[in-house]
Order: structure tokens, then C-alpha cells, then sequence
């Protein structure tokens, strides 16, 4: 049975149903607009071939808007700005909270048109999978005596780096002999200026000093829409291998 809610401007109770509109994007600032009350889930389909930017926005007083992290029904990547080219279709939700109002607009647009439906439904979408897994690995090596730098690229509009593991390898490709100067892994955009030491012992031929860190809760990238890095120093003898786990969420 559907449930009734109170329309604030007019005193109406309506039934709380899902809430849609269907329409074409085919040129900046196009947009779909449609009410939410009471509405926990967003949900936009769009099709046709196109190559265009859009956003999914919510708003409380019907002037002021604020983005809608959105991601693909059957990935657990959240993005504010989605880029689409080619021949595309498919359907991207997300979590309204309180607002009022949701639209979709075309932020960018170079050719084309999508078909596009946005909807507003009570359910709200599955986001078992945020923060949940880890979406993306970037891993980088070297040549013996070479620095290498694992760089997490900027995630996007609003969005961070969540590390979910880091690995780090020190591969003795000579002999190494020992010093008493430690050898310092450095990072860049996570917390504290995150650093770590490896020994500056001797070591045989082909053996491996490994550092490997899984998180119970992922590591969180202070600046948002900014890359990561992980920075190996050169060092006599050694080759470096560098990998990191993580997903990006607003």
C-alpha cells in the first residue's frame, strides 16, 4: 500500500511513490529536474550516442545545488562528473539524503544526445560494496639503483584516495652492503606526511626486504580531486617495487 506524505506548500497528502521524468540531453546545461521528499534513492538511465559531461545535483530550497556522488548500478566506483563517449547506455544511482529537489545537467557537451530518465524511489540503492572492497590497483618497479614513484592520479571532482593496502619491495639486484643511514620511503597526500623505513643492511644477492600494510580501515587521502604518491628513493643495488590498493569516494 502506498504511504502518504504532506505536501508543505499546499497542505495535500499525496501517495509516495517513485517520482520520474524523462528527456533529452543534447547541449549544455541541459537538464532533467523532478521533486524528491521523502525519496532516499536517485537512479538515471541514459542512452544513445553521445559524447557529453553530466552531474546529478540535489537541492533543499530549489536554487541552491550540491553535486550527488553517482556510480554505474554495477560498480562500486562513485564519480560527481561522468564523462560519456561513444555509443553508451546504462544506469547510475545514488543516495538523495534530504533534498527536495534532484536534477541531472549536461555540464559538457560536444556531439550527440542522450535519451535520459531520472528517477526517485523510497529504496535506497545498494552501497554494500562502498568501502567495502578494493576497486583499483596501481603498482610501478624500476631498474636496479633507479627511484620509482607510484602515482595515484587525481580522482576526480570531490572525490579522494582511499588506501585499502600498500606494498612495498626492496630487491637487492648486487650485493648490498650495510650503512648506517636508513633508507626512507617517502608519500605525498596522506595523513602526517606517512613515511617508512627499510633497513640499509647487508644483503645477498636476489633477496627481498618487504613492507605490506592492509588497513581495517582504509586510509583516507587528505585533499580531495589530488594525486597520491608513493616515493621510493635511488638506491645502490636496489630495485624497487611499489603497490597500492584503494578506491576513491567522496
Amino acid at each position: 500500500m502506498a504511504k502518504l506524505s504532506k505536501d508543505q506548500t499546499s497542505g495535500t497528502l499525496h501517495p509516495r511513490e517513485t517520482l520520474y521524468a524523462a528527456g533529452v540531453l543534447g547541449g549544455i546545461n541541459a537538464e532533467l529536474v523532478i521533486p524528491c521528499d521523502g525519496c532516499a534513492g536517485v537512479s538515471l538511465d541514459l542512452r544513445g550516442t553521445y559524447n557529453l559531461s553530466i552531474q546529478v545535483e540535489g537541492s533543499v530550497d530549489g536554487v541552491n545545488w550540491s553535486l550527488i556522488p553517482i556510480r554505474p548500478l554495477n560498480n562500486a566506483s562513485p564519480a560527481y562528473v561522468a564523462t560519456l563517449n561513444g555509443a553508451g547506455q546504462g544506469v547510475w544511482i545514488g543516495t538523495l539524503y534530504a533534498f527536495r529537489q534532484v536534477r541531472v545537467r549536461c555540464t559538457g557537451w560536444t556531439s550527440g544526445a542522450a535519451t535520459a530518465v531520472l528517477s526517485a524511489s523510497n529504496a535506497a540503492p545498494d552501497q554494500s560494496l562502498s568501502g567495502m572492497v578494493t576497486t583499483t590497483i596501481g603498482t610501478n618497479t624500476g631498474a636496479s639503483g633507479a627511484a620509482v614513484t607510484l602515482s595515484l592520479g587525481a580522482p576526480g571532482t570531490g572525490l579522494r584516495h582511499y588506501v585499502t593496502y600498500l606494498a612495498i619491495n626492496r630487491y637487492a639486484a648486487a650485493v648490498l652492503t650495510a650503512s648506517t643511514t636508513p633508507v626512507t620511503v617517502t608519500t605525498t597526500n596522506l595523513p602526517g606526511g606517512m613515511a617508512f623505513t627499510f633497513e640499509a643492511d647487508a644483503a645477498a644477492l636476489g633477496t627481498v626486504a618487504r613492507y605490506r600494510d592492509d588497513f581495517a580501515y582504509p586510509l583516507a587521502a587528505m585533499g580531495v580531486n589530488t594525486a597520491t604518491t608513493i616515493v621510493c628513493p635511488a638506491t645502490t643495488g636496489v630495485l624497487w617495487r611499489v603497490t597500492a590498493g584503494y578506491y576513491v569516494a567522496p
